[in-house]
Parts: C-alpha cells; sequence; structure tokens
C-alpha cells in the first residue's frame, strides 16, 4: 500500500512528518495494549482490535523502509531525547527482525545495553520478539543463543517462552551462568517452558540465602509451576506477607497452590495490616479484597460483598467475587451507574495532588443488595470448604475454558491453574498476539 506523503516547497516528497506520526502513534498503540494485555475489563478480542491497529501502522512503517527517505526516518525514531523509548526500540526491532537486518538488530542491542535506557530499551526488544511470527526469528535466535552478552541471551530465552518453544540446551546453560540477570530470566523461562527436569537445580537456588532476592523468587516461581511446592511454595508464601517487589506475584500464584487452611492463615496476616487509618493500611485492604479472589473459598463472599458498600473498594470487591463466582456484573444486572462525582483518577483541580491512575478503572460498580440477592440464590452451588475459579473447581478443561472466554486478570490466572494442575504444562502466554492465542487456543481444544 502506498506511504502518505506531503510535499516540500520543491514538490518532492515529505513523508518524515507522517512517519513520525505513525511511530508516535504506533508506540501509543504499544502501551495502550500493554495495558490493555492486564487489565481487568478486557477480553481477548479487545486485545485483538488494539493488535490489527497496531499491525496496520507497523505496515506503513515496513513499507515506508523501501524508500531512502522513510528508512532514514524509521532510523531517525531510535534517536529520540533523551534516549530511545520502548516503543520506538519496538517498531525499530520488528523492522530489523522482518528484514534480517543483523547490523540494525546489533545497533539496538547496544542502546539496550546503555545504563539509563537499559529496562526500557530491553521491555521494546522483548515485545518485539514475540511479537513477530516465528519464520523472522529463524537463524537469528540461535545466534542470540549462543552470544557472549548476556542481553542477547536474556531476549532470546524470553522470545522462546512467548512463542512456547524450549530452548533446549542453551537454558541448561543459561541456569548456570555468572551473569544474574540471566540466570534470572534463565529461572523464569524454565518454568514457562515446563522443564520438569530443572526442579532440583530451581529448589536449590531457592534454598541459597546468598542468592539475591530477584533469583530466588524466580526459581521458587518456576519451581512450583513445575510441581516443587517445599521449599519453594513456603519461600514464595513468606514474601507475599512482605512489602517487597515480588510480594503480589508471590501471593499471586502461592494462594492458588496452598491449601485452604493454609492460604487463611496467610489472610489473617494481612488483615492484621489492615487495622490503622493510614495509607498503607488502605493499600493493605486492597491487597486482601484481590487475595480473597485469588484464594477462591466462598466462605469469602459475604465478607467481600460487605466491601461493595465502600466506594473506594466496591470495584474491586466486585471483581474478586467474580474471581470466585464466575458472575459477569454487568452482563447480569448486578451493577450500578458509577456515583455521582466521585473521580479516583487524576483530575483538573490544579490544588489536587493526585496524579496516579484510578486503579479499578473499567470494572463494574457492583449494587451491593443486587448481589446479595444473587449470592443467596447461588450459594448453593459453592459448598464451604472447596476453592472455586470463575464459576467452577480448578481443572484443566476450564482453565482452557477461561482461556478463552475470560478477562485478562482471569485468563492470566487461568494459565498459572493450568500449569499446577498439569506440571510440566507450558504457561500460556496472554500478553502474546491476540491471533497467534487464538491459534493456539483452536489447537488445544
Amino acid at each position: 500500500m502506498p506511504v502518505p506523503a506531503t510535499m516540500d516547497v520543491a514538490g518532492r516528497p515529505a513523508i518524515l512528518p507522517v512517519l513520525w506520526s505513525t511511530i508516535e502513534e504506533a508506540c501509543w498503540l504499544l502501551q495502550a495494549r500493554w495495558a490493555a494485555t492486564r487489565a481487568p475489563h478486557t477480553r481477548l478480542r479487545h486485545v485483538r482490535r488494539i493488535d490489527e491497529r497496531l499491525m496496520a501502522h507497523l505496515e506503513v512503517l515496513a513499507v515506508a523502509k523501501t524508500t531512502p527517505a522513510g528508512a532514514a526516518g524509521v532510523r531517525q525514531a531510535l534517536q529520540s531525547d533523551p534516549g530511545p523509548t520502548a516503543g520506538a526500540i519496538f517498531t525499530g526491532a520488528i523492522q530489523c527482525l522482518e528484514a534480517q537486518d543483523r547490523p540494525g538488530l546489533n545497533g539496538l542491542f547496544a542502546v539496550a545495553a546503555l545504563q539509563d535506557v537499559s529496562d526500557e530499551a530491553e521491555r521494546g526488544l522483548i515485545g518485539a520478539f514475540g511479537w513477530v511470527a516465528p519464520p523472522a526469528l529463524q537463524g537469528t535466535i540461535r545466534v542470540l543463543l549462543a552470544s557472549t552478552e548476556p542481553l542477547q541471551r536474556c531476549v532470546a530465552l524470553a522470545a522462546c517462552a512467548m512463542h512456547r518453544v524450549d530452548p533446549g540446551p542453551a537454558l541448561d546453560a543459561a541456569c548456570t551462568a555468572e551473569d544474574d540477570a540471566l540466570r534470572a530470566r534463565a529461572f523464569r523461562v524454565a518454568g514457562e517452558v515446563g522443564r520438569v527436569e530443572l526442579l532440583p537445580l530451581l529448589q536449590a537456588a531457592v534454598s541459597r540465602d546468598g542468592e539475591p532476592a530477584t533469583l530466588r523468587f524466580w526459581a521458587a516461581r518456576s519451581a512450583v509451576l513445575l510441581g516443587g511446592r517445599d521449599p519453594a511454595l513456603a519461600w514464595l508464601a513468606t514474601l507475599a506477607e512482605g512489602a517487597a517487589p515480588f510480594s503480589d506475584a508471590a501471593a499471586e500464584l502461592s494462594l492458588k497452590a496452598l491449601d485452604l487452611p493454609t492460604a487463611h492463615h496467610h489472610l489473617r496476616h494481612c488483615a492484621a495490616l489492615t487495622k490503622a487509618d493510614t495509607p498503607a493500611a488502605a493499600q493493605a485492604r486492597r491487597r486482601l479484597i484481590r487475595r480473597c479472589g485469588i484464594t477462591g473459598d466462598p466462605h469469602l463472599i459475604p465478607w467481600l460483598i460487605a466491601q461493595m458498600t465502600d466506594l473506594r473498594l466496591t470495584r474491586l470487591a466486585g471483581e474478586a467475587f467474580s474471581m470466585i463466582t464466575g458472575a459477569d456484573l454487568a452482563w447480569l444486572d448486578l451493577d450500578r451507574k458509577p456515583p455521582a462525582g466521585i473521580d479516583f483518577g487524576p483530575n483538573d483541580d490544579p490544588e489536587d495532588d493526585n496524579v496516579a491512575m484510578d486503579e479499578d478503572d473499567g470494572l463494574p460498580w457492583p449494587d451491593p443488595d443486587k448481589v446479595q440477592a444473587w449470592w443467596q440464590a447461588q450459594q448453593h452451588r459453592f459448598p464451604a470448604g472447596q476453592r472455586f475459579f470463575v464459576g467452577a473447581p480448578p481443572s484443566p478443561a476450564h482453565a482452557l475454558k477461561v482461556l478463552r472466554d475470560g478477562y485478562q486478570r482471569q485468563r492470566i490466572a487461568a494459565a498459572q491453574w493450568a500449569c499446577l494442575l498439569t506440571p510440566g504444562t507450558k504457561l500460556f502466554p496472554t500478553a502474546a498476539p491476540a491471533w497467534r492465542q487464538q491459534r493456539w487456543l483452536a489447537e488445544m481444544g
């Protein structure tokens, strides 16, 4: 398709302004996509709509790069000040991968190695490797897995996991590498591709007190996904009780793997942190509600309904309620209109210091009375002492159903449940391009 162009004063094509606009919109769509893949109110079909728009912009850039002016414009996207964004790296890496441009790709890795932009750049690189079709990676992944540069090996390992491919011996070698970042990525990928034979190595890493916390977390997470319990599960449960960077991720997995009595012990610990009238206690209340939904015990439902009377907690409590019961509040008409004058996100008031986004944006506002009436009519379906996940006891078949039809946060949980119920199962990549996910799900069905 033709590349849009304007004309300069000499009558020559001037595509750079249009090209910069296309790159800017592609970067914005990429950020929207990353948010949508973890949003509580989006399904796979919603992600696909964003993916199709992003693909259209990337196709414009691919066509533009076939002209000298267009190629120069794409290169200029990586020269933004103060440094390349994840979106710019993402778009540039896709052009390099699809054109098999090894020198261009090496340049992007060199940019990603810079200390001040490394996290954003690495995120963009990994996103690009996960986006492109497998044929665009043929040969490149093998070269990167054999590289002496830890970052290149990290990206290659992540790409294998996102495409549900076992890296083979390269993964074994990375698990014993000296570079901590490379080992952490290898530990993570081991669980995501179902390498059960690496379980003893992962459990040993969890038990070593001298290991950095990041390495121990990924080793423990993968060990639990692969069917290991002690010491990995106990370490994750302990981590979940603190305020470390990985505490929420540790709770998200450990509360599924723990038996219900032990999970309730953890919830009581969380509840003890909610007693004060402080910002920390307010966050602890939100954490407790979310973890009740993860635990899946119907015994917690009355307490969750009671939290729906607090406007700051009502939508989160509704999501936790749905995580257990499977009730779609909007579809079942169990919601209400948003209260007038309520806005928990940024606003136009110059005196308001709140600049944080509303964490519950997009979630329905539950009507506590309607929800209570529904629960009274349906609670016979949810016997006490049994765990439920989106309306049914966890099972491989139900996890697959949620992966097909659920909201994104439910789908992320379903992917974990599939691994916990059948150790050795590859962790389903719920952030992969939507059309690829739909193909995988059709093959699994």
